[in-house]
């Protein structure tokens, strides 16, 4: 094997390893480190070694010549071996490079890959360093040529109040659709192939948020049980996107197809958001695999304990420490990378208060993080999305989040589930639960108690995510059905606020079948009809199901693909969605408006009052909005017909009734005062 050493630099170049004329400026961060190496290696895969010079500031690194866009490399770090003090360097271990522009191949769970000593079964002790070769199992970066064509792209700049977001997996959305060609089916060209645009185009959404597209692992759990790490919440690397979502497995190209997807979505107006995962990363706990932030210093890049274990608030073993400098920089250049260089038009932070966490673990909404956010020339003028909670100490902060942020409402989704499907479940049941209409109301106009001061639009508000049942599995399952997962349906959220309207799963009664599609209707269109703004679950809109299972983290197969082959009645659901996004364009005081406006009225057409708002027993409200167009909105979540007299606020006409099975086209005219609701329905009217 040959050393060579790299040439010094008067100036510490940029993080990673960037192409310049005649060769590679490297810049290394190894802060306890005593040497550290750029490790190149041949098409047949035989490594090479260039020894870094020590830069000045526990950062590495020089100019090595001859090295260009393609080349294949990885990182090895020599230090002190003292776990409780969170060193672990290891120089058999080939490291990721954490500023990557490309990842190729995938970790290999051998005992190798551990810095410290197991057996087979991943199992050994942590303070003893492991002296294997990791080299054969684990990925290798790659040295990248970023640039693109992106002509007149620009981004579609949608304001705010206008967008209706679709949460979306790469891969599912496309799997089995027909007309997107076979070979492009679950990639990023198939994301943006027409056939998929015209969906979303048809469906009204601005804006596709994107399951994470960083390059991400599996874990050794699942690949033991034959399973794969299918939503992505694993990170390998923050920079490189995940290459086997790319129709050509070339890293260029892999870039080339992701840029190409953002540039087509744009083209047709549609916004894209990705979800990204910077509270931690694919090595899990101390126990865990080292495959790069690990092996350069693990004190600098984890939050751990005085006897050097991670401290974790994410549930994935570790935690990323954001109060210190250099892991603040990566995930800021990180971010700024995909608006500058992929164009994309801002980011969903999985569990965003552990990146707001401070040097004693509360959160601080002036955290440099969420500073840096707002004054970055950059950064601050795309959309920024919060999961505003983790598992950490006083881990819910929904509300929380300073500025500009929208954030995750899941006490819209926990409302609008409770009214519509756990309530008028154990009202069928013959018990008397919930809170009236007072909860639901609140989420309809925006969650002010949430969200105070700021606009309803801080709150995304939704009913179903990746995570938990679909729509349409809210209401065919009373519990959870996870046993595919391989943890004996141990996994998975247990209080759902479901209901199964009286059945198990599929059934054949009509009764039931109908109750259940309208019960549907009733969550798309308290979604889409309230203020904020509103995000779809991928597949809602065409009655998906995962067959009663609420955490597919690891099915990439039918159960998760969208099944494209649709019946009349998920043809109507999805015209009834896509009336319902109309709706929500043409009437913008459904969408944002202040408290001036609003009135609430009860069924008999006259103003709430305390005493009625108070009767934890009333299942029928009635909103008028007043705007140019107003707008009013009729909730009944009672198990029989009511009849309400609408309030005296003018002329109304019908525009959507849940108890439809599909839109109405024709115009019914000026609507009677004097009114029957169907039991468990939704109206709005407009004048």
């Amino acid at each position: 094997m040959s050393t060579t050493t790299a040439q010094p630099l008067p100036d510490r170049p940029a993080p990673g390893v960037r192409p310049v004329d005649g060769g590679v400026r490297v810049a290394v961060p190894a802060a306890s480190a005593s040497a550290v190496w750029l490790c190149l290696f041949d098409d047949e895969g035989e490594e090479s070694r260039v020894s870094l010079p020590a830069a000045g500031e526990g950062w590495w690194g020089g100019f090595v010549p001859d090295v260009h866009p393609g080349a294949r490399y990885g990182l090895r770090v020599d230090g002190p071996w003292d776990p409780a003090a969170g060193h672990r360097h290891n120089p058999a271990k080939l490291l990721l490079d954490p500023w990557g522009r490309a990842i190729e191949g995938r970790v290999t769970y051998e005992p190798a890959v551990y810095g410290h000593a197991v057996d087979e079964s991943g199992d050994g002790d942590v303070t003893v360093r492991s002296e294997l070769d990791s080299a054969p199992f684990v990925p290798r970066s790659v040295v990248l040529d970023t640039t693109f064509d992106w002509g007149d792209d620009a981004p579609p700049a949608h304001p705010r109040d206008s967008r209706v977001v679709y949460e979306a997996h790469v891969r599912e959305v496309t799997r089995l659709l027909d007309g997107v060609p076979e070979h492009l089916r679950g990639t990023y060209a198939g994301m943006a192939h027409p056939v998929t645009i015209e969906h979303l185009q048809r469906l009204g959404v601005t804006t596709v948020e994107l399951l994470p597209v960083h390059a991400f692992a599996d874990e050794p759990h699942l690949v033991d049980l034959g399973l794969t790490n299918h939503w992505g919440y694993n990170t390998l690397g923050f920079f490189a996107p995940h290459a086997p979502y790319a129709s050509d497995a070339d890293p260029h190209e892999v870039l080339r197809e992701l840029k190409g997807m953002v540039k087509l979505l744009h083209a047709a107006g549609i916004e894209v958001l990705l979800d990204v995962v910077y509270n931690h990363t694919a090595e899990q706990s101390t126990g865990g695999a080292t495959l790069s932030w690990r092996g350069l210093d693990a004190a600098t890049w984890y939050r751990l304990d005085e006897q050097g274990h991670d401290v974790d608030v994410t549930g994935c073993g570790n935690t990323l420490d954001l109060t210190e400098p250099l892991v603040l920089e990566m995930v800021l250049d990180s971010l700024r990378y995909w608006v500058e260089e992929v164009h994309v038009d801002g980011f969903r932070y999985d569990l965003a208060v552990a990146l707001g966490r401070g040097d004693d673990l509360g959160y601080d909404p002036d955290h440099p993080f969420l500073v840096a956010l707002r004054e970055d020339p950059v950064l601050s003028r795309v959309l920024h999305v919060a999961e505003p909670w983790d598992l950490g100490p006083d881990g819910w902060r929904t509300g929380q989040f300073p500025g500009a942020w929208a954030e995750w409402n899941d006490r819209f989704r926990d409302a609008t589930r409770d009214f519509w499907l756990a309530d008028a479940g154990a009202l069928s049941r013959g018990d008397v639960s919930g809170p009236g209409v007072r909860e639901i109301a609140t989420r309809l106009v925006g969650s002010r108690d949430l969200f105070g001061e700021r606009t309803p639009l801080s709150s995304v508000g939704f009913v179903t995510a990746h995570d938990g049942f679909t729509m349409a599995d809210l209401v065919a399952y009373d519990t959870k059905h996870n046993e595919a997962n391989g943890e004996d349906n141990r996994d998975g959220n247990d209080h759902n606020r479901s209901w199964n309207h009286g059945a198990e799963g599929p059934t054949d009664d009509a009764v039931i079948a109908l109750a259940r599609r309208r019960s549907v209707r009733n969550l798309l269109g308290t979604l889409l009809l309230s203020s904020g703004i509103p995000m779809i679950a991928s597949g809602d809109e065409i009655g998906r199901t995962h067959d009663g299972n609420n955490n597919p983290y690891c099915q990439d197969n039918e159960m998760t693909w969208l099944d494209w082959d649709l019946d009349d009645a998920r043809r109507d659901l999805l015209a009834s969605a896509g009336a319902l996004t109309a709706l929500r364009r043409e009437v913008p005081v459904l969408r944002d408006h202040d408290e001036s406006v609003i009135g609430w009225y009860d069924e008999t057409g006259a103003p709430m009052t305390d005493e009625t708002w108070a009767q934890d027993e009333r299942r029928t409200l009635q909103l008028h909005l007043a705007g140019e167009p107003a707008a009013l909105i009729v909730v009944h979540g009672g198990l029989a017909e009511a009849a309400v007299t609408l309030p005296d606020v003018g002329p109304l006409r019908l525009r959507w009734d849940s108890a439809w099975e599909r839109p109405q086209d024709a115009d019914s005219g000026p609507a009677d005062r004097e009114q029957t609701l169907t039991p468990l329905s939704l109206r709005l009217y407009t004048p």
